[in-house]
């Protein structure tokens, strides 16, 4: 009987240590900073917060193989990603230090800033991706809002150049046979007047 106690208290003891240790990297985050909560930053930083690590690298790892819409995409975020990656695995190893309530209280302080660093700079360069993929999708808008800008004016050029040569083909040569008819009987009549 003694066997099974002193495993519970063991169990105890562990559960408590792993308590302290979430409670010594509790971080103090608004939940402003996170995105949206669809948002891929959202996603990797809760399960950062969560010590779901693995989860977090196959998000990012699956978000660069797929396919962008736009073709430059996966060449500008490459190198973000694979940084975000880097600073995932260094907060792993902040948090997941051994023997970590052995250190000095300036070790312990001075890892716990590294990995409120860290963890700031994970925000900070997935924030970055999401404006790449926001100015990409606002470029895409831009140049689809030019072309069809550039169809309009080709069209109302075509339509003005249709009317001005209906104008000097058509109406244009039936305006002179009309004003040299009208001219002539105008002349014919006069002549007449005067005696001609």
């Amino acid at each position: 009987m003694s066997v099974p106690a002193l495993k519970d208290s063991t169990a105890a003891v562990d559960q408590v240590k792993k308590k302290e240790e979430g409670a010594f990297f509790e971080m103090s985050v608004d939940k402003a900073d996170l995105g949206r909560p669809d948002s891929l930053r959202y996603n990797i930083l809760t399960w950062v917060l969560d010590e779901r690590y693995d989860k977090a690298i196959d998000e990012l790892k699956d978000f660069l193989e797929k396919p962008s819409e736009y073709p430059n995409f996966k060449s500008k975020i490459t190198r973000f990603i694979n940084h975000s990656i880097d600073l995932i695995y260094a907060i792993k190893a902040k948090r997941s230090f051994p023997g970590i309530n052995s250190l000095t209280r300036a070790k312990q302080q001075e890892l716990r800033e590294k990995f409120k660093e860290h963890f700031r700079e994970l925000q900070y360069v997935l924030k970055v991706v999401e404006k790449i993929q926001s100015d990409l999708r606002v470029q895409d808008v831009r140049s689809t809002i030019y072309v069809v800008k550039a169809a309009w004016f080709a069209s109302l050029a075509v339509i003005i150049l249709a009317f001005w040569m209906d104008i000097v083909n058509g109406l244009a040569k039936t305006s002179v046979l009309v004003f040299d008819d009208g001219f002539g009987k105008l002349a014919n009549f006069l002549a007449e007047m005067i005696g001609f």
